[in-house]
């Protein structure tokens, strides 16, 4: 990618004119030069219209004007021939460009400058200004530039009578504060007036959307082009010809990148003969590369990136270029393998390229040794395609190399020695492939310029670092990503020397050592993500410790004890779960850790009250606390998170009551406390929290009567409320909650029938996508234990009396039913069938009566069964696949296996 057109393409200016600038021997200050009064008056009313809120004119006094910062005269005849008010600072986000940016209006009194020749206004605010018509008489005019200085309108078709302009440049793309502006071209006619002269043309981000389809005609009648960028102009589409076989034939330069063209690569452009660069980056380009490019042999820089369409084989022509230097085919179609692109490439010995990207595609096979002769290669970005097999030896030939991207590929083979000659390689990324083998000494020992290394395999494939434990290496790391492959037990002394990284992930690589307080200390100040995740690591944190750059933390899944790390740090995310961490959580947690957004320290052994400091760390997202042993009770002060949707305090040692500040959290979605002793009532400011996606609070002491409010909560998707004292009958309110899947009252004192309303529980009936919902109780929780407990209903261990409603039966994707321990009374519907989708039905501890139906057979899903403690008879279907006499004790009029009691009829027929 050409990186400095794309981001500053007005400072570039065509090479004859600046040997005209510098060369010619008129041009430059001379020691005694007498302004011209005329001119220097013409000046200072040119600058009496502007705002210069840097006062860089301030220094335009005095007698002699061509003494002023930004102007130059001829050295013979003191005319004014160079104005460059460009803007000194080029950072486009920083405060001095702003406060350097001329604003104002343009002042006429340029005419009046004869011989003026050079003329730079770029990177200003002219705050949507029209370009002035004037600018049009100001014919001695050789190089304009008002690229990036915020013009609006139509481009004034008086330009065309700058016959002796060389360089134009009104790319058009804004930073003012003003907002963004739109300088547009309906006529381009106006380009015939420069045909002879022009060299070089940037209207990149004008819009052109309105010139027709004779934009490319119009363009081409410029003869003299040899530098035309039409960045982002809104084009339509791409003819397929040119007027004549002799336009643009002295075009270099040509960008049309990010335009809408709708169209294969137009065989006209294999004409222009003298392209050295061509951008057609996000044009939506169709069909396949064609061979044609073999004739563009000055070609040196090629970017076809980001099309998305070009399909078919990368042509070996590519490789046969003897310029090109940089081939951008990123993220696109194009398949099959690369050997016969890579062979042109060891075919072509002096090849030049330096820049290689394929990534993106749906390229396939091993990688050849072929690659190995591009020796000059420089960036290598080989990533998201499907490339198998191992690194090629061939790869230490490649001495040049900075960059080695083969990330999410199938790498499925060995990485090669030859990559530890590699002296230039400074950033190494074979992350998510499925690698094996062993890793030694040698892949390593010469990697002296290496900052960066991601490397990933899966899981059950084994990457083993076989290195000597006190091996220093030659590098100093920035980043490390080393996931799924095998690095301890120990902790090496090659990690313990890479004390400047800012980028930390070591997950599963087999470490059971202790970290060192050094390293920890060494990286403490650079360090944005640290993750040591899912290996036993053992033994206590360092208690004290700033990490003022830190945004996350993942020391989960280890074997850390001890007490809770005072870490002073402005990280947003906190995962220690799943260790031995023990004792209280800090009372001034809210400064220690003031932007904390995401805390995870669950499964843990954490004892004493949650801190009601949580309370005033302002930002918080997700709480998650749950199988530790807290008590005492949650605190009450819940008033200032208004980004708090998800806790999990589940399975502590909690007492008191849910505090009503629940109700003031306004994005409250998962709200699990079950399996704590909490009592009292659901507080009724809950129904505050609208967006209540997943409530749990069984396993509690809960009383009073269901709350009727819940069918306001047109977001819930599952309510818990087992195993506590409520009372009372089902509202029929519930039956309104549009999005509910999972209903659990087992184990209450409810009592009544079930309301016949019960089918209007639409998300259960039609089987609605449940996935966003399981997502957001996944990434409080970290876990899965609601995931397959989806389209349940579950009435158990209450007092529900009556008949299964028939509307249940309109439930047709109904997973789980569960009206065990209750008091239900008749047969057990034939129609029950109709649940084809049924996995579990739990009718258990009632009083149904009457025969089990033959229909209960055809429901094939089902996996689990219990009719036990009922008074059914009757012969047990044959067809019923449940062998296990438990699913049918209790009902003493039973008979037929797998019980052991017989029916008459099978008595009757042995007696004959």
């Amino acid at each position: 990618m050409d990186l400095m057109f794309k981001l500053r393409p007005r400072f570039f200016i065509s090479s004859l004119f600046l040997i005209l600038l510098l060369k010619n021997p008129n041009l430059g200050s001379a020691a005694n030069p007498k302004c011209i009064s005329t001119e220097r008056q013409a000046l200072l009313t040119f600058r009496a219209s502007l705002t210069d809120l840097s006062s860089r004119l301030l220094s335009w006094s005095g007698p002699d004007c061509c003494n002023w910062p930004g102007v130059l005269c001829d050295a013979r005849t003191s005319r004014v021939i160079k104005i460059d008010l460009r803007n000194p600072n080029q950072d486009v986000r920083s405060d001095e460009y702003k406060r350097g940016s001329l604003q104002g209006k343009l002042h006429p009194s340029l005419t009046q400058l004869k011989f003026l020749s050079y003329l730079d206004l770029s990177s200003n605010d002219f705050n949507g200004l029209e370009i002035p018509e004037f600018i049009g008489q100001i014919v001695s005019l050789r190089y304009l530039n008002l690229a990036s200085s915020s013009f609006s309108g139509e481009i004034p078709a008086s330009l065309g009578n700058l016959s002796k302009l060389e360089s134009l440049d009104l790319y058009a793309e804004s930073f003012s504060d003003s907002g963004t502006f739109s300088l547009r071209a309906s006529n381009l006619g106006w380009l015939s007036g420069l045909s002879s002269s022009l060299k070089y043309l940037n209207m990149g981000y004008v819009n052109l959307s309105g010139a027709g389809e004779t934009w490319l005609q119009d363009f081409s009648r410029v003869s003299a082009l040899k530098e035309l960028r039409l960045f982002n102009c809104e084009l339509k589409n791409l003819p397929p010809s040119l007027s004549s076989s002799a336009d643009l034939k002295l075009l270099e330069v040509l960008d049309l990148s990010e335009n809408s063209l709708n169209s294969p690569i137009p065989k006209w452009l294999f004409g222009l003969t003298n392209l050295r660069k061509l951008f057609l980056r996000w044009d939506f380009l169709q069909g396949s590369i064609p061979t044609g490019f073999k004739n563009l042999r000055l070609l040196e820089t090629l970017d076809l990136s980001n099309n998305l369409a070009l399909q078919g084989e990368i042509p070996s022509v590519l490789g046969d270029l003897p310029r090109l230097k940089f081939l951008d085919l990123s993220a696109n179609e194009l398949n099959g393998q690369i050997n016969g692109f890579l062979d042109a490439f060891s075919r072509n010995k002096g090849n030049s390229l330096v820049f290689l990207d394929l990534s993106s595609n749906k390229l396939a096979g091993t990688l050849p040794e072929s690659l190995g002769a591009l020796r000059n290669l420089q960036i290598l970005d080989l990533s998201s395609n499907s490339f198998t097999g191992s690194l090629p030896s061939s790869i230490g030939n490649m001495a040049s190399l900075k960059k080695l991207d083969l990330s999410y590929n199938a790498m499925n083979g060995t990485i090669a020695e030859s990559l530890g000659q590699l002296a230039e390689l400074v950033d190494l990324n074979l992350m998510a492939n499925t690698w094996g083998g062993v890793l030694q000494k040698s892949h390593f020992v010469n990697l002296t310029s290496l900052k960066s290394i991601r490397l990933t395999t899966e899981p059950y494939r084994s990457l083993v670092f076989k290195l000597p434990f006190a091996w220093i290496p030659p590098f100093r790391l920035e980043l490390i990503q080393i996931e799924n492959c095998r690095i301890g037990p120990s902790f090496p002394m090659w990690l313990q020397v890479q004390t400047k990284l800012n980028f930390v992930t070591l997950r599963n690589t087999g470490i059971e050592d202790t970290i060192p307080d050094s390293w920890f200390a060494g990286i403490s100040s650079e360090v944005t993500y640290l993750i040591l995740a899912n290996n036993r690591i053992k033994g206590g944190l360092p208690q004290k410790l700033a990490f003022p750059k830190l945004n996350t933390i993942d020391l989960s899944s280890n074997n850390f004890e001890g007490p809770f790390p005072l870490w002073s740090t402005n990280a947003t995310e906190l995962r220690l779960y799943e260790n031995n961490f023990s004792g209280s959580l800090p009372l001034n947690i809210d400064v220690l850790m003031p932007g904390m957004q995401k805390i995870y320290l669950f499964r843990n052994s954490f004892t004493g009250n949650i801190p009601s400091s949580l309370c005033e760390v302002s930002g918080l997202q997700i709480l998650s606390l749950r199988k530790n042993h807290f008590s005492g009770s949650f605190p009450k002060c819940w008033h200032r998170q208004f980004m708090l949707w998800g806790i999990d305090v589940s399975e502590n040692n909690l007492s008191g009551e849910i505090p009503e500040s629940l109700g003031m959290l306004p994005s409250l979605s998962v709200l699990l406390l079950n399996q704590n002793a909490l009592e009292g009532k659901i507080p009724e400011s809950l129904q505050n929290c609208s967006g209540l996606t997943n409530i749990d609070l069984g396993g509690n002491k809960l009383t009073g009567k269901l709350p009727s409010w819940v069918g306001k909560l047109s977001s819930l998707f599952m309510l818990r409320l087992q195993s506590n004292s409520f009372t009372g009958q089902i509202p029929n309110d519930l039956c309104s909650v549009p999005n509910l899947r999972i209903l659990d009252l087992s184990g209450n004192k409810i009592s009544g029938p079930i309301p016949k309303c019960i089918s209007n529980l639409t998300a259960i009936a039609r089987g609605t996508s449940n996935d966003v919902f399981q997502n957001l109780v996944f990434i409080v929780t970290r876990a899965r234990e609601y995931e397959d407990i989806v389209n349940s209903i579950n009435l158990s261990g209450n007092n529900i009396s009556g008949e299964i409603p028939g509307e249940i039966l309109g439930l047709l994707y109904l997973r789980i039913l569960n009206l065990s321990r209750n008091s239900m009374t008749g047969s057990i519907p034939e129609k029950i069938s109709e649940l084809g989708r049924l996995e579990k039905l739990d009718l258990s501890r009632n009083k149904f009566s009457g025969a089990i139906p033959q229909s209960l057979a055809a429901i094939s899903s089902l996996q689990r069964l219990n009719l036990s403690f009922n008074k059914l008879e009757g012969s047990i279907p044959k067809l019923l696949k449940f062998q296990d006499p438990s699913i049918y004790i209790g009902n003493e009029l039973l008979c037929g296996k797998p019980l052991p009691k017989k029916c008459p009829k099978d008595i009757n027929s042995k007696m004959l």
